[in-house]
């Protein structure tokens, strides 16, 4: 009977990707249960597919570049003056990626727009959906520098139109020149009907020309997105204004530093 090295070395030689000493403990366990090989094959089958869901989350997961956010179970929807957390709810079955549908989170600074955008995103890795975030300045720049016709091509279809969903953060932030413009014109088209896309904004539509002042395609960029497009009106006070406010809660009485003298001028 070959050792357990040996099943392990072809096991990995037919493409298996658990690591041995996982393996290792699976064959001793199925040796000492006296496993059937159907019971074998099945647990084995089961351990290999977990380790390539996992490795394959954890792919997606970096290219998807979320980075660090609040999870959803600490929004406070009590904080809104108005959110349609029922809209949100329903966005967060993912639906709307399911028919290539558009999501637009509105509302001032600092009152969660990313924050909800990000659980979305969360929620589509989970679902086994590739996954995109950036902000629109980070996007465009990125585009931009881009050296050649061809170059820029194929970073818009790898990074901005193959995603099964693209977030892009802070639309209104900062002006846009027209060639910005028709950059993100470029995604949203190419994306259109196919594939979702999720903006956040503190503007309202008839105010995104003035990012892109002068930009002959926005009329037609936002016809395009607002086609098929959840629109979630988040009117609240910053959260971060908020917690400036609050007053911070007495601690003990500072220590006099012996050697240090006291300025006892009035």
């Amino acid at each position: 009977m070959p050792s357990h090295d040996a099943v392990i070395e072809e096991l990995h030689s037919l493409g298996f990707r658990a690591k041995a000493d996982v393996l290792s403990a699976l064959l001793v366990h199925l040796s000492k249960s006296r496993a059937s090989p159907e019971q074998a094959w099945e647990q084995l089958v089961a351990l290999e597919r977990r380790e390539r869901e996992g490795r394959n989350l954890a792919r997606r997961t970096r290219l998807a570049t979320l980075g660090n956010f609040a999870p959803l179970d600490r929004f406070d929807w009590n904080h809104p003056r108005q959110a349609d957390r029922t809209l949100y709810e329903r966005l967060s079955t993912l639906d709307f990626l399911e028919a290539g549908e558009n999501v637009l989170l509105r509302g001032p600074s600092g009152v969660g727009k990313t924050t909800l955008a990000q659980n979305l995103g969360l929620a589509a890795l989970s679902k086994g959906y590739t996954v995109r975030f950036t902000t629109l300045a980070g996007a465009l720049a990125d585009l931009l520098k881009q050296e050649s016709l061809p170059a820029l091509d194929r970073r818009l279809r790898r990074r901005y139109c193959g995603p099964d969903l693209l977030i892009l953060d802070e639309l209104g932030y900062l002006p846009c020149d027209s060639r910005s413009a028709d950059l993100l014109y470029n995604i949203v088209s190419r994306r259109h009907e196919k594939r979702s896309t999720v903006i956040t904004t503190n503007l309202a539509f008839k105010q995104w020309g003035t990012v892109f002042p002068g930009a002959a395609c926005v009329a037609a960029l936002v016809d395009r997105f607002v086609q098929h497009c959840h629109v979630l009106d988040i009117d609240a006070d910053s959260w971060r204004q908020k917690e400036s406010l609050e007053p911070i809660p007495p601690g003990p009485p500072k220590k006099h530093r012996p050697g240090k003298s006291r300025n006892t001028d009035a």
